[in-house]
């Protein structure tokens, strides 16, 4: 006891005298005048967005607009005490604000990275180069010469004016990407051609330019060249970004893939995506960068990875463009005053300030763009984008006023430059690319985006093939592979085992080995049949529970897009359609199943291999609903590897005579409505590749009718698209199917959808 309170003595003593020191909450007023400013300007903000959606503009404009309503320049001037009690002039309450801000501009450029696409970037490479070196080049140099001609009065020390005359060249040159985002978002172009090389462009663009932001920063506080600071800053943004794109990505890819495995989840893809991307953020702080760099490039990692959640992304977007986004683009708006422009010298050069800015930018980018093969108005569209400002000029407007090289005058005039920027590049925007000519190869990408995201096969990336080993499953592990020829595909191979284990040590002992023994050979028997290709993800596992339909189900549930079943080889029960385990997990499944029935003879003894199955006809009866289409494309990609005939067909369903009615006689409509039908889906199996052909039948059985088509055609795989219908626990997909699985004479596969 003595010698605890030797020690807790000092220790208490120490508390006591740091007491004063302690860290107090934020206080009571300082909370509310917070909570009062995000609600008026996201009001605003978000109201005077939707205004200008309305009237065909985009909605960062009104965003951008509602700062300076609320800001000096309108509210100030209406109702000034009211407007310094809830915006007043504290470091400390517009500190809150700013993070708030700068949170905004962070989500906004990691939802802009998850939206790129680097692969047309890198196509694109050498024209945005060039448009960022045109962006940048001039606009320095324009900014320079202004920058040694403004008059005495708008410097802060007229005796350090090379440092004054390069912050202004560098103000010239910056972008903003979360503006030119924002815009691209709101007009839709984000994937179009223009808006990935404008992206790619202003990222390189603002890395330059941040680059030299540091170094005149440099040399405005030591008052001399440092060619150090030179050195590390472009040294650390080459090193930031060659790490990120080699090892970066490989990092990034494993922890999303190991979330994905052990956690699983939109919430966990969305958090693991925000914590890499604010770190790196922080890490690009860290080395003098700027911290949107770090956040915009983890954005394009995560893009990049199978594993990200798609919802992830979208909730994610949704969250910043309704909350973050706005308050950030709206505080921007607050700092400026658009009185202490009025004055008529500040007025002058001013204007004289904006018209350099505006033709610096627009004639660098457009000589960039013509030079790297762009069109004339792709130019001026280019120009148009690059030339918004926004709230990173402000900042570094005021990095120059923190600093010294800004006077207050000054400082507002490269804010208003900010601002109106902003504001013209969506109009300007939009009026250029109205004049841009799409061309056949970028229309056809765009088409081809446009069908893979309603396209059922397109949006399937994990397949989950569990296994026990017989011709069914060996027969749809075959299918699988075709689909990973033809689509990047990561497999996962399931052995599920019950725990159920016998009383004595000795029996599970000798179960267990046999069990391994089971698992092993059943895995390797379907893994030796998908003959994936080499860059295709291959993982195998043996799981365990209760029993064998809640070990798939659990594992299905780590975010899977199609669990791939083979039919009981077994007799089944008659409560059941395949058997007891394939029912529950097809009834109960979180994502698409298909469940495939070989009619291959089943092998005795131990799992045996059978042989690779020649598929020439492909048979996909269709009544023209979305199940129907999910058939068809599933058929169309196996047939695209196998070079398989689609063969599509429709059966009219003849009603008995008796109850034709008059008007009904003739089939001449039901056919031609057929035909449309069938024509729609092969332009579909055509898209995926496939060679196809269409059959109207007739008959007063459809399944039979198909069945006889199919054995007469010499059909090797049929494969159907239906939905589940709850029976006393089985699953039922209709009285057709069901004929089907049971009296085909070749393997047939049912694709459904929860």
């Amino acid at each position: 006891m003595q010698n605890l309170s030797l020690i807790l003595v000092p220790v208490l003593a120490a508390q006591k005298a740091a007491g004063d020191g302690l860290i107090k909450p934020l206080g009571h007023h300082e909370l509310l005048l917070v909570l009062v400013q995000l609600s008026l300007l996201l009001l605003v903000a978000r109201g005077l967005g939707e205004l200008m959606r309305r009237i065909n503009l985009p909605p960062v404009v009104g965003e951008l607009l509602a700062g300076v309503l609320l800001g000096p320049s309108l509210f100030g001037l209406l109702l000034p005490d009211l407007q310094a009690h809830i915006f007043p002039k504290s470091q400390e309450q517009s500190n809150l604000l700013s993070v708030i801000s700068w949170l905004g501009v962070l989500f906004l450029l990691i939802v802009t990275g998850l939206e790129t696409d680097l692969k047309l970037i890198l196509r694109k490479g050498k024209t945005a180069l060039l448009i960022s070196l045109g962006g940048i080049i001039v606009p320095f140099i324009t900014g320079f010469g202004l920058g040694w001609l403004l008059p005495d009065s708008f410097l802060a020390d007229p005796e350090k004016r090379l440092v004054f005359s390069l912050f202004i060249a560098t103000a010239m040159s910056i972008s903003a990407v979360p503006v030119i985002a924002k815009v691209l978002m709101d007009l839709n172009l984000i994937r179009r051609d223009i808006g990935q090389v404008t992206l790619a462009a202003g990222m390189t663009d603002d890395t330059i330019g941040w680059i030299l932001l540091s170094v005149v920063s440099g040399l405005a506080s030591s008052g001399k060249f440092d060619f150090g600071t030179i050195f590390h800053s472009v040294s650390a943004a080459i090193l930031f970004l060659a790490i990120a794109f080699t090892i970066g990505r490989t990092i990034v890819d494993q922890i999303l893939r190991w979330v994905d495995d052990y956690v699983g989840g939109i919430a966990a893809s969305m958090s693991v995506v925000l914590i890499l991307a604010l770190s790196a953020a922080a890490l690009t702080h860290a080395l003098g960068l700027e911290a949107a760099l770090g956040a915009f490039v983890l954005g394009i990692l995560a893009g990049q990875s199978r594993r990200f959640s798609n919802e992830a992304g979208h909730m994610l977007e949704v969250f910043t463009a309704s909350f973050l986004a706005p308050i950030f683009f709206a505080s921007a708006g607050l700092k400026v005053n658009l009185l202490a422009l009025l004055v008529p010298q500040t007025l002058l050069f001013g204007l004289i300030v904006l018209v350099v800015a505006c033709v610096g930018k627009f004639t660098g980018a457009y000589l960039g763009s013509r030079a790297g093969g762009l069109s004339h108005w792709e130019g001026l569209a280019m120009g148009s984008g690059m030339n918004a400002r926004g709230a990173m000029e402000i900042v570094v407007a005021t990095i120059g006023l923190s600093l010294g090289v800004l006077n207050p005058q000054m400082y507002s005039i490269i804010v208003m430059v900010a601002i109106v920027t902003s504001l013209m590049a969506p109009p300007l925007l939009r009026w250029c690319l109205s004049k841009v000519v799409m061309g056949e190869e970028e229309a056809r990408r765009l088409e081809q985006e446009e069908q893979d995201s309603r396209s059922f096969i397109k949006q399937i990336h994990r397949i989950l093939i569990p296994t026990s080993g017989g011709p069914n499953i060996q027969l749809a592990a075959q299918l699988v592979g075709y689909m990973a020829h033809q689509n990047s595909i990561e497999v996962t191979s399931l052995y599920a085992l019950s725990d159920k284990q016998p009383q004595s040590k000795a029996r599970r002992i000798e179960a267990t080995q046999v069990k391994d023994t089971a698992a092993d050979l059943a895995l390797t028997a379907v893994t030796e049949e998908m003959q994936l290709p080499a860059d295709t993800t291959l993982q195998t596992k043996t799981e365990s529970g209760r029993n064998k339909a809640e070990v798939i189900l659990n594992e299905a549930n780590k975010n899977y897009d199609l669990i791939v079943l083979g039919a009981s080889e077994q007799i089944r029960p008659q409560k059941a359609l395949f058997n007891l385990l394939v029912d529950r997990v097809v009834q109960e499944a979180p994502c698409a199943t298909m469940v495939v029935k070989s009619h291959l003879p089943q092998p005795k003894g131990e799992i045996c291999k059978i042989p690779q199955q020649q598929i020439n006809k492909i048979l996909v009866p269709t009544v023209g609903t979305e199940y129907s289409k999910n058939a068809v494309e599933m058929a169309s990609t196996i047939a695209a590897q196998t070079g398989a005939l689609v063969m599509i067909v429709n059966v009219i369903n003849l009603p008995q005579v008796e109850y034709i009615l008059y008007e009904q006689r003739s089939l001449a409509p039901v056919k031609e409505i057929a035909h449309d039908m069938l024509e729609q889906q092969a332009e579909i199996a055509r898209n995926l590749g496939a060679d196809v052909k269409t059959y109207i039948l007739q008959g007063t059985s459809p399944e039979k009718e198909i069945l006889k088509f199919a054995q007469t055609q010499e059909v090797d795989l049929i494969i159907l698209g239906s939905s589940i219908r709850m029976v006393t626990g089985r699953v039922f997909f209709g009285h057709r199917v069901d004929t089907i699985l049971s009296k085909a004479h070749c393997p047939v596969a049912v694709i459904t959808v929860p």
